[in-house]
């Protein structure tokens, strides 16, 4: 396992910021790591950067300990925080060079190259970080946390601030890392989440409330779900009710309708069935499915 997190307790005060959280994360994986805003998101993701220390519970970040390896564990993270602070005197190039000073890296200029061309930065390259908008000063701490190619990289609210076409090359980038690192990241744009990410991890005043793929999340929505059926003529509502596994119909024109059903049963089998005996024809048959946006609101709210 890449991240390994087993009962972390962090207190502010009498305020538990987490509570007794443990999940684990695997290379070549890209972790949404959600949750509203005080959640106890940005903590756990600056007690596995080893910028705070938990109350309790311990933390392992490619087999490494973040009590008795510490360094260690920084040297294989890098990390982009939700305030990104850069040094807005220095120049992109001049930062990114200083950057890699401080990792002792060989061969500082094609490195420094190497992410400028990777982030979109090649035009900015020569100017003050300071002058940069807020999307390119974004991708300057996207830089700064892949300079050293670290095997784990946060990434606190990596999209903030990027334009639609800067939100297409980052999320290119990030999905490309992902293929051989283990990338968590936070976000509130649920899209972002079901664009990139293989996993999701939903946080709730400081406890774990899902933890699953994001193909597979949808087993934590209650309540109702749905398939829509369009005909090729129009058939008898009143019989279309009384499939089995129906709750309610809409009909959403003269021969399409949603049938809702209760819990997440899928009917498309008896859909089909009550089609073969009234001799109608299917032209379109889907199942609705929960998006990420649907399970974080049933179970953050």
């Amino acid at each position: 396992m890449s991240i390994t997190v087993s009962n972390i307790t962090k207190l502010y005060g009498a305020q538990k910021a987490l509570d007794d959280v443990s999940f684990s994360t695997t290379k070549g994986q890209i972790v949404g790591f959600l949750g509203p805003n005080g959640a106890g998101k940005s903590t756990m993701m600056k007690i596995i950067t080893c910028y705070i220390t938990p109350d309790a519970g311990n933390v392992k970040v490619c087999g490494l300990d973040i009590f008795e390896n510490s360094i260690d564990v920084r040297r294989k993270i890098g990390y982009l925080p939700e305030h990104n602070p850069l040094y807005l005197d220095m120049y992109v190039r001049e930062y990114l060079d200083f950057v890699c000073g401080i990792y002792k890296l060989d061969k500082k200029k094609q490195r420094v190259a190497d992410m400028i061309e990777q982030t979109g930065l090649t035009l900015e390259q020569n100017k003050k970080i300071g002058a940069l908008s807020k999307g390119y000063r974004q991708r300057v701490g996207l830089a700064q946390a892949m300079i050293h190619n670290p095997e784990v990289l946060i990434l606190d609210e990596p999209t903030s601030g990027l334009d639609p076409n800067q939100l297409v090359e980052i999320r290119s980038l990030i999905k490309s890392l992902g293929k051989e690192k283990t990338v968590m990241l936070s976000t509130h744009i649920m899209q972002e989440v079901e664009a990139m990410c293989d996993k999701v991890i939903i946080i709730n005043k400081g406890k774990i409330v899902a933890d699953d793929k994001v193909e597979t999340l949808g087993h934590y929505k209650k309540g109702s779900s749905a398939v829509v059926v369009e005909f090729d003529k129009k058939p008898n509502v009143n019989e279309l009710k009384r499939i089995k596994g129906v709750e309610r119909v809409e009909e959403l024109n003269d021969n399409k309708y949603r049938l809702v059903t209760k819990g997440a049963d899928d009917i498309r089998a008896e859909v089909f069935r009550y089609a073969v005996e009234k001799e109608l024809a299917v032209l379109t048959l889907n199942k609705e499915e929960a998006s990420v946006e649907d399970i974080f609101r049933e179970l953050t709210k």
